[in-house]
């Protein structure tokens, strides 16, 4: 693959009630999750209200959403996400345990993760989701 405009950034909304879930998404993803990739930029938001105001903003290119997060799991956001927000983005999905990645389907996650994360899984399927909305952006 061509490298990307380096004029171009992606941005990455990051869900979760827990700083520190937030941070190691951040950590796993880096200014690039791949190198074929724009920069990313994050935001972050600690409650479902925060993250469907930025999404109702539209721009955002990925949803990183946590379904351990309460009062309002990522499942149940993503879901709303889907249904609601026009022109939706990808969402990637943080599960607890392997057995609920069929909730994912339901919520209509384009991608699933399980906890503790791996930063090597989490930045391959971010960068699968994003390829297409920088692609986009250049075409």
């Amino acid at each position: 693959m061509t490298s990307a405009a380096p004029d171009r950034t992606l941005t990455v909304l990051v869900y979760s009630d827990d700083a520190t879930v937030r941070a190691a998404v951040r950590a796993a993803l880096g200014r690039r999750p791949a190198a074929d990739l724009p920069r990313v930029e994050y935001v972050e938001c600690a409650t479902e209200a925060m993250a469907l105001r930025h999404l109702d903003a539209g721009g955002v290119d990925l949803a990183v959403l946590d379904g351990e997060a309460v009062p309002a799991g990522g499942m149940g956001v993503a879901k709303r996400i889907k249904t609601e927000v026009y022109a939706a983005p990808p969402v990637l999905l943080l599960i607890g345990r392997p057995q609920d990645a069929w909730l994912a389907t339901w919520s209509e996650a384009e991608a699933v993760v399980p906890h503790p994360l791996d930063p090597v899984v989490l930045a391959e399927q971010a960068a699968a989701l994003l390829r297409p909305r920088a692609a986009m952006a250049q075409g």
